[in-house]
């Protein structure tokens, strides 16, 4: 459990923040295949670790998009122009959870800074938080366009943390996925996991210090924790 002073709130932001329905419904068009959205995340996500661990960089949207020909091509499905312009264009578009606004709302009324931090390029991301109405909500937003390195790498925790003038006990990596806060972790973080999908979380990463299914409630921990100093 926490035991400093929280002074900030990292947030990842795709399926951490925002709902992917509009991209899984998208992909439904092409694929007969419940697990084809899982599929090109998890490929996407392991195209960004080797180029990262082989001191690379191509930028989300580079990768998201040869990773999508990618499986459209091991399906021996044409992909079009206007096909890929309108799956990777959902991706801009996507909601927030109900949860969110609520739960953002807490933290800044308890003088706690929300962040978003993600692999997402920074125009991207913009775009994001923009369309999905709560760019308002952050207090600041970092992309991994700014070290040229993907989470769950350490160097995007530490560079956000060292850009805000705040040390890393003091801050809270709250995400969906246990490979990030794997990452965050291992750059000395605390790690709040929300549950918005039925996974079980890696038992070979070090687990997470709280875990909630809802945003408020995990909100509401961390704001109880920060009482208890």
């Amino acid at each position: 459990m926490i035991i400093k002073m929280v002074k900030a709130v990292f947030f990842d932001i795709n399926e951490t923040l925002l709902n992917l329905s509009l991209l899984k419904e998208n992909f439904d068009k092409y694929f007969d295949d419940d697990y084809v959205l899982k599929y090109w995340f998890m490929k996407l996500l392991h195209t960004s670790t080797v180029v990262g661990s082989m001191d690379e960089y191509k930028n989300f949207s580079e990768l998201a998009e040869v990773v999508l020909e990618n499986i459209f091509y091991e399906d021996a499905k044409e992909l079009t122009k206007e096909i890929k312009a309108e799956i990777l264009g959902s991706f801009r578009k996507l909601p927030a959870y109900d949860d969110v606004s609520q739960a953002l709302n807490i933290l800044r009324k308890n003088h706690i800074k929300v962040i978003a931090v993600s692999n997402s390029s920074l125009k991207m991301l913009k775009e994001q938080l923009t369309n999905a109405g709560i760019i308002d909500l952050f207090h600041t937003y970092y992309s991994v366009d700014s070290i040229q390195k993907y989470k769950p790498f350490k160097d995007i925790y530490q560079y956000v943390a060292h850009k805000e003038n705040i040390v890393t006990n003091d801050i809270v990596m709250v995400a969906s996925h246990d490979w990030d806060l794997f990452g965050a972790k291992k750059a000395g973080l605390t790690t709040a996991y929300i549950q918005r999908k039925k996974e079980i979380y890696n038992p070979y990463y070090t687990q997470a210090d709280i875990s909630k299914n809802n945003l408020i409630e995990l909100v509401h921990e961390i704001v109880k924790q920060n009482l208890n100093v």
